[in-house]
């Protein structure tokens, strides 16, 4: 384990295991914090169009409450498989799993115990990038194969911040990551984000099931509240009657970024604050963003003691499609022994000017 990085601090034990902060900066003052528990951003700090710094993503003040989150998944890396598999049972190479299942009926974000509730060792850091690692034992969660999985942080000088996963298996198992991170890009003490611009050059999602999982089809995005292919404002549509809104309280859906898998980078999404000025751009070679408006966040203490509301943040997950092993022609999540998964998403934040 090597570690050259400058700025360090120690936060709290977990199981025996030291929890500590680290803080990535970049030549224009921008900085992002990172913690070994569970791989998580804990702040985001950038200028908006005046030049003021602010911490633009939601989280906790205490490594105990995020501990304590069963919930939120707040700015963790969440896995071994992310968002939704109905039935939690797949048969890979003709032997049959279970994975571990909520009431309802469908594994959700790793498990009881996912990749978020994890300490990850600390291979390399500067005061520009870090990298952690995790070791999954085979059956963890009820996933096989021993997965080694490492994600890099690295913030550079172009306000980039990339989030770059790397993994293998001795065994075939499934894996699907994405970063959980809450934006909120009028600052984390923001009341919503109803007045933030969402655009995503995006032309179809995917319908769901009552369990909130993909029931294999995909819809046109156009004529319905999914259609974001020009900027709409969070707020406009997301009380609109429609049964997949209603069934989330707000936005928790998928849409299609590509149908095969590929390393290319692609624009998924891009966001606007008209407040404050800042821009986030969202870049993955993943095949599918989830959108989630923070529909259940109320009543959450968050940062500096503040009370977070219902859609008080959102998080554009960049991933594989929810349910894909229960979809052959969904791109495949499966990950065999001699392969390594490799992905990358960017998030590039800039501004733009304001009328007085």
């Amino acid at each position: 384990m090597i570690e050259r990085i400058a700025d360090k601090k120690y936060w709290g034990t977990y199981e025996g295991r030291d929890a500590f902060i680290y803080k990535l900066n970049n030549a224009g003052g921008a900085s992002v914090t990172i913690s070994n528990f569970g791989a998580t951003i804990i702040g985001i700090k950038v200028r908006d169009a005046a030049g003021n710094f602010a911490d633009i993503a939601l989280g906790y003040d205490q490594l105990e409450d995020y501990i304590r989150d069963d919930q939120n998944y707040m700015g963790c890396v969440v896995g071994r498989f992310a968002n939704r598999i109905a039935g939690g049972s797949v048969e890979l190479d003709g032997k049959k799993y279970q994975f571990t299942i909520k009431e309802a009926g469908f594994h959700h974000h790793g498990g009881k115990a996912g990749f978020n509730k994890k300490m990850w060792d600390v291979i390399d850091a500067d005061d520009k990038s870090i990298r952690l690692n995790y070791i999954s034992p085979d059956g963890e969660e009820g996933f096989p194969g021993e997965l080694n999985v490492s994600v890099t942080y690295t913030l550079n000088d172009n306000n980039q911040l990339l989030v770059d996963y790397e993994a293998t298996t001795n065994k075939t198992t499934l894996l699907n990551l994405t970063q959980h991170t809450y934006f909120n890009l009028s600052g984390c003490d923001s009341p919503d984000i109803y007045d933030q611009e969402l655009m995503m050059p995006l032309d179809e999602y995917l319908p769901v099931t009552g369990l909130h999982v993909p029931d294999g089809t995909f819809a046109d995005v156009a004529g319905s509240p999914f259609d974001f292919r020009k900027p709409k404002a969070f707020g406009k549509d997301i009380d609109s009657p429609n049964p997949f809104l209603v069934m989330g309280r707000g936005y928790d859906n998928t849409w299609v970024i590509k149908k095969e898998d590929s390393p290319e980078l692609k624009l998924a999404a891009r966001v606007t604050d008209p407040n404050s000025g800042r821009i986030l751009f969202v870049y993955t070679t993943e095949p599918s963003v989830h959108l989630y408006t923070g529909n259940w966040l109320g009543g959450t203490k968050g940062k500096n003691g503040v009370l977070y509301n219902n859609r008080g943040g959102f998080c554009l997950e960049t991933q594989h499609y929810p349910d894909a092993p229960n979809h052959v022609h969904f791109p495949s999540t499966v990950l065999r022994e001699g392969e390594v998964f490799r992905s990358r998403t960017i998030f590039e934040f800039d501004t733009i000017s304001l009328s007085k």
